[in-house]
């Protein structure tokens, strides 16, 4: 995973860190970079990097630490049914705190960053609560290709016809197409 957002939120550079940490540059590179994985660097550099972050180990571990990507799919369903049990308030207020949506970013997860960021923006304009301005750099980013729910390509491929897909798009909520996500419905969970 590429790191290189904890030494942006300190206002350092590779090289400054290194200085700091005394870990060799090149070292620290392939750390922030992402070619080492924090599961692999000595318990020394590990605690130097984190003192040079001001801090602890469990905190540099925590902020690296990258947890196993579901599919898309599982990830919408989850964030749908967590919709569900929280309620649209709920929802907003732990989306907000988590900041997951930025997490999302700085591991490079577009597609759950914009799902998320979008689902919060619906669920805001739903309640008529006015947008978090943290997101709006991300909300000018768009996936390059369109993502279609898998029954909708199911249906595509079955069918041979694609009118399915330009249906689905025209059912899409506007805030999620904002990103080329197809999603049409986000309550309808079991």
């Amino acid at each position: 995973m590429n790191c290189s957002f904890i030494l942006e939120e300190e206002g350092l550079t590779i090289y400054e860190c290194s200085k700091i940490s005394g870990i060799p540059y090149s070292t620290l590179s392939d750390i922030i970079k992402g070619k080492t994985p924090m599961e692999r660097i000595s318990f020394k550099t590990a605690r130097a990097l984190a003192k040079a972050l001001d801090i602890s180990m469990e905190e540099l571990y925590d902020r690296t630490n990258v947890p196993k990507r579901m599919s898309f799919e599982n990830f919408k369903s989850s964030v749908c049914h967590e919709l569900k049990e929280l309620g649209d308030f709920g929802f907003i207020a732990r989306t907000l705190e988590e900041n997951m949506i930025m997490d999302y970013y700085h591991r490079e997860w577009y597609p759950e960053c914009l799902y998320l960021l979008a689902m919060l923006d619906y669920v805001s304009k739903e309640n008529g609560i006015a947008l978090c301005s943290d997101y709006d750099d991300i909300r000018k980013i768009t996936l390059s290709e369109i993502i279609y729910p898998s029954s909708i390509l199911a249906l595509m491929m079955v069918s041979g016809n694609k009118k399915a897909l330009k249906i689905a798009r025209d059912n899409a909520i506007p805030e999620f197409m904002r990103f080329n996500i197809v999603e049409s419905e986000i309550r309808n969970v079991i």
